[in-house]
C-alpha cells in the first residue's frame, strides 16, 4: 500500500476516492474518524488520507488528483447582461438556465 495524499476534510478525501475508484483505481480513506482527535493531537496529524492498494497505478492516480484539483472555471454571459462564474448553471440576476 501506498499513501497518495492527505485531505482537508473527509469530505473531499472521499470525493476523491471515489472518482479513483470509477478510473479502476483502487483506493481507501484512511483516519477516516481521527478529526475528532484534533487538539490532543496535532491537527495536520489527524488529516484523512488517501492510500492505494496497488503501487503501481500512482503515476495515473496522482495525474487524475492533479486534473480534479484543477478543474476550469466556467464563465458564460446570460440573456439579461450578466456575466455568470463558477460552477453555477442558473443566472443568480434572473434566474434563467445556462444556454
Amino acid at each position: 500500500m501506498l499513501r497518495l495524499t492527505r485531505a482537508p476534510n473527509i469530505a473531499i478525501a472521499t470525493l476523491w476516492v471515489d472518482t479513483l475508484r470509477e478510473a479502476g483505481i483502487a483506493a481507501t480513506v484512511q483516519r477516516y474518524y481521527l478529526s475528532s482527535a484534533a487538539g490532543d493531537l496535532p491537527p495536520d496529524q489527524c488529516l484523512p488520507e488517501i492510500w492505494l492498494t496497488h503501487e503501481e497505478q500512482e503515476g495515473v492516480a496522482r495525474s487524475l488528483l492533479q486534473a480534479l484539483q484543477n478543474l476550469p472555471q466556467r464563465r458564460w454571459a446570460c440573456a439579461c447582461g450578466e456575466t455568470v462564474e463558477g460552477g453555477f448553471e442558473q443566472c443568480w440576476n434572473c434566474g434563467r438556465p445556462m444556454p
